[in-house]
């Protein structure tokens, strides 16, 4: 990176995350770490040189519409303009289709794929979205596996932070139970 990439902090109802960007657009988004500290850690060794510096606008608009989802709001991402040029062809592709994923929706790995135009690229899907420096912008919490599970996730928390993130959403995976799988039946007076 050179130092003309530059980076915030902000707080989230998840924590303190990251956003890193450049001449042109975002370059990178950080989800928390265990602390603020941690965070801006993990960003200054993943973009060597940044500087931490006041976001223009475009970039506290960013921030603003991530808080807000992150804060419950059906906020869309699409707007934000990121730095594709070091992404590689296909991950582009990837990254454009789960922007497409609204809020509170998700899709497979597979659907993904199909979309590409190769239903047998899902795993190929997968590792570009395990590569993504963009989460929540690029949505990629927003993609499970093909039995609805959540499948994997290379942010800090793992599947957990993605089911946190998807449940603030209101998306339903096959991991988080029904309203009424958490009542003992056993219990219930017969």
């Amino acid at each position: 990176m050179t130092a003309d990439s530059n980076f915030a902090l902000f707080d989230t109802a998840i924590g303190a995350c990251a956003i890193v960007w450049g001449a042109n657009g975002i370059t990178g988004v950080q989800l928390p770490e265990k602390s603020e500290a941690d965070t801006r850690a993990r960003i200054l060794r993943r973009y060597p040189g940044a500087v931490e510096a006041a976001p223009p606008a475009p970039i506290k608009s960013a921030i603003a519409d991530i808080v807000a989802l992150l804060s419950g709001a059906q906020q869309g991402l699409r707007h934000s303009a990121l730095d594709l040029a070091k992404i590689p062809e296909f991950h582009r592709r990837v990254y454009a289709v789960a922007r497409t994923i609204p809020p509170g929706a998700t899709m497979t790995y597979g659907e993904v794929a199909t979309k590409l135009g190769d239903r047998l690229l899902a795993q190929q899907v997968g590792y570009a979205l395990g590569k993504n420096p963009f989460p929540i912008i690029v949505p990629c919490h927003r993609v499970l596996a093909a039995s609805g599970a959540t499948g994997g996730f290379s942010a800090p928390g793992g599947a957990n932070t993605k089911l946190r993130m998807l449940s603030i959403e209101g998306a339903r995976t096959n991991d988080q139970p029904m309203l009424f799988d958490r009542l003992d039946l056993a219990a219930r007076p017969r």
